[in-house]
């Protein structure tokens, strides 16, 4: 693993805003605001669902959903202009984000190659019952 610590219910949801970050951003000039919408809405459901599952209360759910989303704004806002910035750049905006990483570079290189798998598929592709995704 890419991690210094041994990874967190935290750590593992702020992989999955990332990935939903970069999802959102690649799709959303492309398809209905509905549809990207549903889909956000359905993922923070999830979320939801499975921080109640672990045990946390109504007031403890929405203290750390409010904290999810609003992390997950500021996810979208770093990477808005992903594509155009150096290496670096990426590399400290991920820093910040990722909690103690061994190898940033990893990381960086790792959403320069998610980025492209999603431009190269449609929606479609992503929302058809597929077992197996190569990138």
């Amino acid at each position: 693993m890419n991690l210094s610590n041994k990874e967190t219910f935290s750590d593992r949801l702020i992989f999955l805003l990332l990935h939903l970050s970069f999802f959102l951003k690649i799709f959303k000039n492309n398809n209905t605001k509905d549809l990207l919408q549903n889909i956000h809405d359905f993922i923070f459901k999830q979320i939801e669902l499975s921080i109640r599952e672990i045990g946390y209360g109504d007031v403890s759910i929405n203290k750390n959903m409010k904290k999810y989303v609003n992390y997950f704004y500021d996810i979208l806002i770093k990477i808005d202009k992903w594509e155009n910035l150096d290496n670096d750049k990426k590399e400290e905006i991920l820093e910040k984000l990722i909690n103690n990483p061994k190898n940033i570079s990893f990381f960086a290189s790792y959403f320069d190659k998610l980025s492209s798998f999603y431009k190269n598929n449609t929606l479609n592709f992503f929302t058809k019952d597929i077992e197996e995704f190569k990138f």
